[in-house]
């Protein structure tokens, strides 16, 4: 990839004009809100914007500078995971927030990799919501997504750069996965990131946003195929070992016992078949599903887990003794500091699931709040609401080996 990281011959996506007050008083107000929300939320220590407040609708240029401050300052204190969990799960912003939230964060001319990656999550986010569940990826193609983002980035000139061919490949790749694990762990979410990260400003360029929204879009529904892929694997893997009479399996290498019941990590499957479809997750409880099929599959006696089975403690006490970088970009300690919680989470989880709604695709019940994945660094990859390869009730009990 050959894309240019300098930004003082980068193009803007709009030409460069002295800013409009009533045109960014008017965003402010549609902002404040939201802001405010976030801020509770997240605990963040930021009053409201006193100006802001006030229902006035010429200001002065004075609460104009204020309000552009305070939005500034929260924008600075917000991480990327922190919008990703609130507009997944706060019914808040609708798609004219949305468009509000990416033209102010597209207007700003101090870009950075923090802005960066908000601004991919949106564009991705708004454009998930407004496809149909029925689109093919095929169908999913730079037409197709530029006219999706039209109210947001108006008519693109659809001429890629040679350099966004890099995308493709990597979703080639991924396309290739058989298990989340291969997925996660295989170098390919490093080969998106790595091909955002090169484009430097670039990335702003009309074509690149559109080109870039395409990616994440369908690097998610692999994602899911994968997710979904996994969990019914690991259900079968279930079923088979309570038809071979076994009650237990050493699940250490997923931060639960060495005795852990298959009634209970079925339950958990279950709760897990839920959050996964309506709330925004990652890390943490992704972790665990790969690792809870390398544990069922060794307990089976088949897949790379069959070599590790009793090695899982000691693995587990070097991660704790040698931080290092994973996939998603957090330490080794990091993963420890959860795992700390994972089994609490996920008891939590098979208590919130009793046997009448064992069939999760059907029950009303809501995501176990034991799953708290907030403090996650992950970029690429969290759970929309409008995943399109999600069906709730499809394949939700355990299928039956004939």
């Amino acid at each position: 990839m050959t894309a240019s990281s300098s930004s003082s011959s980068s193009p803007s996506t709009q030409p460069e004009s002295a800013p409009d007050p009533a045109a960014q008083w008017s965003s402010a107000r549609r902002l404040h809100p939201i802001y405010v929300e976030l801020a509770r939320e997240f605990v963040i220590d930021a009053p409201p914007c006193a100006a802001l407040e006030a229902p006035v609708d010429a200001p002065d240029r004075e609460a104009v500078e204020h309000a552009q401050k305070w939005l500034q300052d929260l924008d600075d204190r917000i991480q990327v995971h922190q919008l990703r969990q609130f507009l997944q799960t706060s019914s808040l912003v609708d798609n004219d927030g949305l468009i509000v939230l990416m033209q102010h964060f597209l207007a700003k001319t101090a870009r950075t990799d923090s802005l960066r990656d908000k601004i991919d999550f949106l564009l991705v986010q708004y454009f998930s919501q407004g496809a149909p569940t029925e689109l093919d990826d095929n169908a999913a193609d730079l037409t197709y997504v530029a006219a999706g983002l039209e109210p947001v980035l108006g008519k693109v000139e659809l001429k890629p750069p040679v350099w966004l061919n890099a995308l493709d490949r990597v979703l080639d790749s991924a396309r290739r996965c058989r298990s989340l694990d291969e997925l996660l762990h295989g170098g390919v979410l490093e080969q998106g990131r790595k091909a955002k990260a090169q484009a430097g400003d670039l990335f702003y360029l009309p074509i690149a946003l559109v080109a870039f929204t395409r990616f994440g879009y369908l690097m998610r529904r692999v994602f899911f195929r994968l997710m979904l892929t996994d969990l019914n694997n690991l259900l079968d893997g279930l079923t088979e070992l309570e038809e071979k009479g076994v009650e237990t399996i050493d699940c250490r290498r997923a931060q639960f016992s060495a005795q852990e019941p298959i009634v209970r990590l079925r339950m958990i499957c279950q709760s897990w078949k839920v959050m996964f479809q309506a709330e925004y997750s990652s890390g943490q409880p992704l972790r665990m599903l790969v690792d809870l099929r390398a544990s069922v599959d060794a307990a089976l006696g088949r897949g790379a887990g069959a070599d590790c089975g009793e090695k899982a403690a000691e693995a587990t006490a070097a991660a704790k003794a040698a931080p290092q970088e994973t996939v998603e970009g957090t330490t080794a300690e990091g993963k420890t500091a959860q795992a700390k919680t994972a089994p609490k989470a996920a008891a939590a989880a098979a208590a919130g699931t009793s046997a009448k709604t064992s069939d999760a695709g059907k029950s009303s019940a809501k995501p176990q709040a034991g799953f708290d994945v907030t403090n996650d660094d992950a970029p690429e990859f969290e759970v929309s609401a409008a995943a399109p390869e999600w069906h709730a009730d499809e394949d939700s009990q355990p299928r039956k080996k004939k």
